[in-house]
Parts: structure tokens; C-alpha cells; sequence
């Protein structure tokens, strides 16, 4: 089966983008993971501890109303005592419907029967002001339920210490193990761009060698690429070209030889020809001198 160069590189793109998906997924996971954790400390406890902080404000601001009123010899404010047992019975309903840690059901009943208590004394006292019994009976029973309460705060203000240190270790070991995938993710995506380079890296290297021996006259050169992709049919190409060449070679160079010596001869044969015609004309004047010699000899004989 052929693979292109272009298939590889969509390959390699794809695997670096399988990689990048590995790291988002358990990125998405841990931080899924303690996102729950975190969100269950908020959901579970915190709110508990909201709760039991906001009914022990309203009972203490019923307390301080009822103190009022009997230390001042006034009438009771009953609308907003009665806004602040309705307030405190709300956040017991909350509290009472998120019940997360052991013990903590068995204390919100006896905290809810210690309202109920509190609210029949509040009513009898409002209906019958200045009783000193009721009001000591009022002080203890807000004594208890805001010791109540508070057991309840550092119950839950317990559970965040204990859920918030198990979130810490889950956020370490998360954090470890994603160091962990992600220096191995990296050497592996490292690993495979180095390869994907090389492969390309030495193909063109060799490719622009054969081209240059080529271009140098060394016919003889060859490109041996494995594959089946485009590498291989230029490797093809050129090593057929190369061939063509080689055998072309010699059949140029035997007219280009003979060319030279026809030119050789025909340079030989010109210089030859120069150098008789010199002769030939140094033959001529040599004549001429001796004839002269000659007649100027006869004419001092017969003077």
C-alpha cells in the first residue's frame, strides 16, 4: 500500500493531537476528581457550619431580647422573636437534611427537641412576662443549645480540616502523576518528531548529494530510498536518469575526441604549411643574392 509523504505528516499530526487529548482527558479527570472533593467539603460541611453560626445568632439575639425585657420591665418584642424561631427552625431544617458525618443525626435531633423546648418557653413567657423561673428555665435551655450548636460547628469544622487534608494528598499524588505523563507524553512526542525529522532530514541530504556528484559528471551515482512513497518513485526517477547518462557518456565523448584530433591535425598541418611557405621564400631571396653576387663578379672580370 502506498503512503505519501503528506499521509505521514497527517499520521504525525494526528498522533501529536492523540497525545495533546491524552493530557486534556486526565487533566479533566483530576481536576474533576478534586473538584468533587472540594465541592463535598462547601456541600457537606461548610453549609453545617453555616447553619449551626445562624441559629446560634438567632437564639442569642432571642436571648438578648428576652434579658431586655425582663432586666427593663418592658413588653417583649414578640414579632421579631418570633422572626428569629422561625429564621432558626429554617436553618434547622437545612441542617437536619444534610447530615454527612457520624454522630452528627443523633445531635440534630437533640438540638431540634432543644428548640422545640426553648419555643414552648419563649410562647409561655411572652404569654406570662416576668416569671424569674421561666427566665432561668429560658438561660439554661440557651445555654445548652448553644453548647449544642457549637459541638455541632467543630464536628463539621472537623470534617473540612480532615477532607481538606485528603484533598491536599489527592492534589499531590495528582500532581505527581501528571508530571509523570507528562515528561513520558513529552519524550515520546519528542521522540517522534526527532524520527519524523530525520526521515525527511536525511532523504532531502541524499537526494541533494545525488544531484551534486550528478552535476560534478559521476554518472555513476544512485539513490536507494525504501518505501513507497514519493522518496522512492524520485529515487526511481533518478537513478534511471543517472543510467541514461552513464550510458550517453561515453558515445559524446568519442566525437568530442576525434573533433580534437581533426583539430590537432588540421592546426599541425597549417603550422606545416606556414613554415614551408617561409622556406620557400627565405629559398628565393638566397636566389636573388647569389645572382647579384654573380653579376657584380662578371663585371669587374671585363673591367
Amino acid at each position: 500500500m502506498k503512503t505519501s509523504i503528506r499521509t505521514k505528516f497527517i499520521l504525525g499530526m494526528v498522533f501529536l493531537f492523540i497525545i495533546i487529548l491524552v493530557l486534556l482527558g486526565f487533566s479533566a479527570f483530576y481536576l474533576n476528581k478534586l473538584s468533587t472533593k472540594t465541592g463535598a467539603i462547601l456541600k457537606e460541611n461548610y453549609v453545617s457550619v453555616v447553619y449551626a453560626r445562624e441559629m446560634t445568632k438567632g437564639l442569642t439575639n432571642i436571648n438578648q431580647e428576652l434579658a431586655t425585657s425582663f432586666l427593663m420591665n418592658r413588653t417583649v418584642d414578640s414579632l421579631s422573636v418570633n422572626n428569629e424561631l422561625s429564621s432558626v427552625s429554617q436553618m434547622l431544617q437545612l441542617e437536619i437534611n444534610n447530615i454527612t458525618e457520624p454522630g452528627e443525626d443523633k445531635l440534630a435531633s437533640n438540638i431540634e427537641n432543644g428548640i422545640k423546648e426553648y419555643r414552648q418557653s419563649v410562647e409561655k413567657y411572652i404569654k406570662s412576662p416576668g416569671q424569674v423561673e421561666l427566665v432561668l428555665q429560658l438561660q439554661k435551655g440557651f445555654v445548652t443549645l448553644n453548647q449544642q450548636l457549637e459541638v455541632l460547628s467543630q464536628m463539621n469544622g472537623k470534617a473540612i480540616e480532615v477532607k481538606s487534608d485528603d484533598a491536599k494528598v489527592s492534589a499531590k499524588k495528582a500532581l505527581a502523576q501528571m508530571t509523570i505523563l507528562g515528561s513520558l507524553c513529552f519524550l515520546i512526542a519528542f521522540s517522534f518528531t526527532y524520527s519524523f525529522a530525520s526521515y525527511f532530514n536525511e532523504r532531502f541530504s541524499q537526494l541533494y548529494m545525488g544531484i551534486k556528484e550528478i552535476s560534478s559528471n559521476n554518472f555513476g551515482q544512485r539513490l536507494y530510498f525504501d518505501g513507497t512513497d514519493e522518496f522512492y518513485e524520485i529515487s526511481l526517477v533518478f537513478n534511471e536518469m543517472a543510467e541514461k547518462l552513464h550510458e550517453s557518456n561515453p558515445k559524446m565523448s568519442v566525437p568530442l575526441a576525434d573533433d580534437f584530433e581533426n583539430d590537432a591535425s588540421s592546426d599541425d598541418l597549417w603550422e606545416l604549411k606556414t613554415v614551408l611557405a617561409q622556406m620557400k621564400s627565405l629559398e628565393e631571396q638566397a636566389k636573388e643574392v647569389i645572382s647579384k653576387i654573380e653579376s657584380g663578379t662578371d663585371l669587374k672580370m671585363n673591367g
